[in-house]
């Protein structure tokens, strides 16, 4: 084993740093970790942003147009799969030459 040694100061100053890196990328974690659970939508909440019925919405759900996760009775869905649904199914107007 190799022994270094460094002075007080060199070494304080690097605890700090170390420090400040350790809780910059606790942070980041942990605001990844919110932002994620943060956007599951529920069946109100597709239902709002989709301006459709919860009967329409469980239509989609039947035909597998927008896919979905199941926690005992509710359900959640992704904002992409949502997204991915009104882009699929848009059809811009053709004006005539």
């Amino acid at each position: 084993m190799e022994i270094i040694c460094i002075d007080k100061k060199t070494f304080d100053e690097f605890r700090t740093r170390f420090c400040e890196l350790e809780g910059r990328m606790a942070r980041l974690c942990h605001s990844q970790e919110d932002t994620d659970l943060k956007n599951w939508m529920d069946n109100q909440d597709v239902c709002d942003v989709l301006h459709i019925s919860k009967k329409t919405l469980q239509v989609y759900r039947d035909k597998g147009l927008l896919p979905f996760t199941r926690i005992k009775h509710k359900m959640f869905y992704k904002p992409e799969d949502v997204q991915n649904l009104l882009e699929s199914s848009y059809h811009p107007i053709k004006r005539k030459p």
